[in-house]
């Protein structure tokens, strides 16, 4: 069904068009049919399939209806910064005709700015719970005044450990009949529809795919390689693929760095994302790869959740997570709203073990592609290491260059299989 059939306000309609937005989605189509009559639902669906624009579009309209305007606010709960960020501008864009205030509210950055927004009036908060519950204890976000709730990615949020936060927003707020709410979520576990049943009113249930939780237009397949040469594969597929963009998750702060110091120095042009780094300068980075400022992003998962990257093509697990759940939001970064992409993932000594439990959750077997010798590339990195040891004192050259990892050799082959029927070594 298309957006334009949908009895929706002129200017809100005029905005959905603009954002590009045409034929609804499954879940949309779903749950549009149920909240934009002022029903409570939770749903279930998998990563990139549009619950974002499900829930602004409902928000925008039953908010313009005025139907309860002594309770108007609406209240966006995410887990993460960059989701938030993310939800900012996708409901701005969609405000272009409206006016509506839209304010953005988490930890990293300081509390007067949001102080001073939330004093002159917000018509639409979305924040982390930390930083909501504490402007809520400080007197300075009015739980009772919010008319519309949306909990994004509670499957993530309880993950994450902010039940108990969830809970003390959730009580402090008006009783479920006086307010509309959704929530929303890859997964429903029994956490997340006890919570919907406890704090939401009679909520219908949606459950697109529940079995599913890949989507078919993303292809997957996976490479079993040594740790030491995982490098010259990844420089290689890149050569050969030549994606335009390209997201790649490892499982350490430290390898992140690393990685992208190694991919820069083989003429990719990348940064890398990790937990550790300034708010102010994670959300630049977000912005300039969304941007298309540079093509590669090497990230830890803290930003597996919450990134939109438009025509991302492909997705790199150059380590397999631990946690299963994890490979689903790593991959589900690409082939969003309908397109195709690509997730390449490595099993190394090291992470392999890793395999079975995703493939279980996952429900299929990932295919498997054999990386002949031809796939390796050189690690040109490794020249530059040499000659910067070659540079310092004699005394120095034993240690290794910063942000480099040594390896053994400069154009490498391909090594032992760590498959799913064999032992996993050191």
């Amino acid at each position: 069904m298309l957006f334009n059939k949908l009895n929706l306000n002129p200017k809100l309609l005029r905005g959905i068009a603009e954002r590009g937005y045409t034929e609804m989605t499954d879940v949309q189509d779903q749950t549009l049919a149920k909240t934009l009559k002022g029903m409570d639902a939770a749903v279930q669906s998998q990563t990139g399939t549009g619950k974002t624009a499900a829930f602004l579009v409902t928000l925008f309209e039953n908010m313009l209806k005025g139907e309860t305007p002594e309770r108007r606010m609406a209240l966006i709960i995410v887990p993460t910064r960059e989701l938030a960020v993310q939800i900012e501008g996708e409901a701005r864009l969609l405000n272009r005709h409206i006016g509506f205030t839209i304010g953005c509210f988490y930890g990293g950055v300081g509390y007067d700015a949001q102080q001073m927004l939330l004093k002159k009036g917000v018509d639409i908060a979305i924040g982390t719970p930390g930083r909501l519950l504490d402007l809520s204890e400080k007197g300075h976000l009015k739980l009772k005044d919010v008319g519309f709730l949306v909990i994004d990615e509670a499957d993530r949020l309880l993950d994450m450990g902010f039940l108990p936060d969830i809970k003390k927003l959730l009580q402090k707020m008006a009783p479920p009949h006086l307010r509309q709410s959704m929530l929303f979520g890859a997964t429903l576990n029994r956490v997340s529809r006890k919570i919907a049943a406890d704090y939401l009113n009679r909520p219908v249930l949606i459950e697109l795919t529940p079995e599913q939780l890949t989507v078919d237009t993303i292809t997957q397949e996976i490479y079993h390689v040594k740790s030491h040469i995982k490098a010259n594969l990844l420089v290689g597929i890149l050569q050969k693929e030549k994606p335009r963009n390209a997201l790649i998750f490892v499982n350490m702060r430290h390898s992140a760095f690393k990685l992208a110091k190694k991919l820069d120095l083989n003429g990719f042009r990348c940064r890398h994302l990790s937990g550790d780094l300034p708010q102010v300068k994670r959300q630049r980075i977000i912005d300039d790869f969304m941007a298309g400022k540079f093509p590669f992003l090497v990230a830890t998962d803290v930003a597996a959740r919450g990134l939109h990257i438009d025509g991302l093509e492909m997705v790199i697990n150059y380590d397999l997570p631990q946690d299963s759940e994890n490979y689903v939001h790593r991959i589900g970064r690409t082939a969003r709203a309908g397109n195709s992409g690509k997730a390449v993932s490595f099993a190394c000594e090291k992470f392999a073990e890793n395999l079975y439990g995703i493939e279980k959750f996952i429900g299929m077997r990932i295919p498997e592609k054999t990386a002949g010798v031809e796939m390796f590339a050189t690690d040109r990195s490794l020249e530059f290491e040499l000659k910067h040891r070659a540079q310092r004192p004699w005394s120095d050259r034993s240690k290794p260059s910063p942000g480099l990892h040594r390896d053994s050799r400069h154009n490498a082959k391909p090594g032992a299989k760590w498959g799913r029927n064999a032992a996993v070594t050191a």
